[in-house]
């Protein structure tokens, strides 16, 4: 099976749309997308929905990234605030034809999200993981926290004690990174600035990188 990792699309349905028609995948591949479907961009509700609907059709995994937990700390506990000033509100108005009414399938699917995956060759996390320890000894110490989610440090570092390539997003970067043990496909889809504004997949093991140029309007 093949595996293509998709990386962060924040609301962007239309340009999720035209790298899934450049990508044609089919029931052969496994899509393993990296996180952050909500906030800042314009249509978090059309993002969920065309997973929704592509996982009927092809193998998916969905990891959770930094903006999905803080629409979970909003959704179960009120915390708005740090939410709101990351793009919450345009996560909730995206929903606003259905009275800012979240629906039931759309929250279980962010409940359902994973905060890792791997496979014999790849470990893939959305945020990163510590660079000086293994991905055991990154499990073993923060497999249950939000480290994983939110974690920068590995993107700087000259080398890694990780046993596999680590494919990863979360932070924007012009080009895709491609080193021996991290992969990074952030391509920042939802972001206006120059160098950024693409979203980007990456074929495995081959390491083949495709990108779009955002299509919606935001």
């Amino acid at each position: 099976m093949a595996l293509i990792a998709i990386g962060d699309i924040h609301g962007c349905a239309r340009t999720l749309d035209a790298l899934l028609d450049r990508l044609a995948p089919t029931r052969d591949d496994q899509l393993i997308f990296i996180g952050d479907y909500v906030d800042r961009g314009p249509n978090a509700r059309g993002v969920i929905e065309r997973l929704l609907q592509l996982r009927e059709e092809i193998p998916c995994i969905f990891l959770r990234g930094n903006h999905e937990a803080l629409m979970l700390n909003y959704l179960d506990h009120g915390e708005a605030d740090l939410w709101f000033i990351n793009g919450g509100l345009t996560t909730l108005n995206s929903y606003r034809e259905d009275g800012i009414h979240i629906p039931e399938a759309h929250e279980i699917f962010i409940r359902e999200t994973l905060l890792y995956y791997e496979t014999p060759d790849f470990f893939f996390v959305h945020g990163g993981l510590k660079p000086h320890l293994s991905i055991a000894e990154n499990l073993r110490r923060f497999a249950h926290t939000e480290l994983f989610l939110w974690e920068r440090e590995h993107l700087n570092a000259p080398r890694f004690a990780w046993e596999k390539t680590v494919v990863c997003g979360h932070t924007p970067v012009p080009e895709p990174i491609n080193r021996d043990k991290l992969i990074a496909i952030d391509t920042g889809c939802v972001y206006p600035h120059p160098g950024l504004g693409r979203l980007t997949a990456v074929r495995l093991p081959e390491r083949t990188f495709i990108s779009i140029p955002r299509q919606d309007l935001i």
